[in-house]
């Protein structure tokens, strides 16, 4: 997945060791009141899930997306790493294959009581992105929203609405005009778009950051972490859209030379550090009580740009991702005496 921002410029109680650990290490966080708030203590940790692996356009992981076999590891994997739901890149009807496996996902999320959402890739066409996209949300809605659809008690929703995460890609669609035809569901879905409000503020409930180097670009060695664009996100959405919802973005490295799209694009693992501190950020910015509601790791397995968190989490000896994780949890600071 292509991020559009800067570009121009230049496993389940492991998961909340990290952010429970974490808790009041920034220091003090500015007073905010969010409209949408986590259910519980900590943020619900999601997953970017790429699902075209097995078609001759990507390279070969050793696995199908189409295997459900493959897919029900990977779910009780993510379960292990405290992860309750994934998040698939979606084309709508522009990519059969990957449609067909967001249906095994959905179908096996729903018998091993874990959580599916969908990201919605926009289609990069000056003409016909809007109809393209409410023909696409129409027959997302009618496959796996209604109410009779397979696994549709699977799919991830706030308060009742289901949340639908969006992906730009051009900027060619009017998302107010289809705003106006996904308000007619019964639920209306929350949307999700990524970075901050844009033409059409609107018609987003919600917004969550990409994985990104920040203002510096990106650096040959990878230093440009996101630390800087992170903030910045965090501190916007704080001061500026606390009456949205408030999608946390985490990532572990990027590397994407095995892409077909590559473009020389490095963000460092550090030893894992990259991941831990990503995780954490949105804690600088809101004060406890205030919680985020989800936190989205980007990604699962996109092997391509080197963003996968399928295997574990990133360390300098590379021991077993089980391994890994649980070192991670060992190694962080004590918590803070004020939770």
């Amino acid at each position: 997945m292509l991020d559009n921002a800067y570009m121009s410029a230049g496993l389940s109680a492991t998961i909340f060791s990290f952010l429970f650990l974490f808790h009041g290490c920034f220091g003090q966080a500015p007073s905010v009141q969010l409209k949408y708030k986590a259910t519980g203590a900590s943020p619900e940790i999601l997953a970017v899930y790429e699902a075209w692996f097995g078609t001759p356009k990507h390279i070969s992981v050793g696995y199908t997306s189409h295997d459900p076999e493959v897919i029900l590891n990977q779910i009780r994997k993510a379960k292990e790493m405290g992860i309750s739901g994934l998040v698939v890149d979606w084309y709508g009807d522009r990519e059969p294959f990957i449609d067909q496996s967001y249906a095994l996902v959905q179908g096996l999320a729903a018998k091993n009581k874990f959580k599916v959402a969908m990201m919605y890739e926009e289609a990069n066409t000056e003409e016909g992105a809007t109809d393209e996209a409410i023909a696409d949300f129409t027959m997302f809605h009618d496959t796996y929203l209604s109410p009779n659809a397979p696994g549709r008690q699977a799919y991830l929703t706030y308060e009742g609405r289901p949340v639908i995460f969006v992906f730009p890609n051009g900027n060619h669609t009017d998302w107010a005009k289809l705003r106006s035809v996904v308000n007619k569901w019964n639920p209306a879905p929350l949307l999700i778009q990524e970075n901050l409000p844009g033409p059409h503020p609107d018609a987003f409930d919600g917004f969550y950051p990409w994985i990104n180097p920040g203002p510096l670009g990106w650096a040959a060695d990878g230093s440009n972490w996101g630390d800087r664009y992170l903030a910045d996100f965090y501190k916007n959405m704080a001061e500026k859209y606390s009456d949205k919802l408030i999608v946390g973005g985490a990532w572990p490295k990027l590397d994407d030379h095995k892409a077909s799209w590559s473009l020389n694009r490095h963000i460092s693992a550090r030893c894992g550090q990259t991941y831990t501190d990503t995780l954490n950020m949105w804690r600088k910015f809101f004060p406890a009580g205030q919680t985020i509601p989800f936190v989205m790791i980007e990604t699962w397995n996109d092997y391509e740009e080197g963003s996968e968190i399928e295997p574990g989490v990133p360390t300098c000896t590379e021991p077993s991702p089980k391994t890994a994780l649980n070192n991670q949890a060992k190694s962080a600071p004590a918590p803070s005496a004020q939770q």
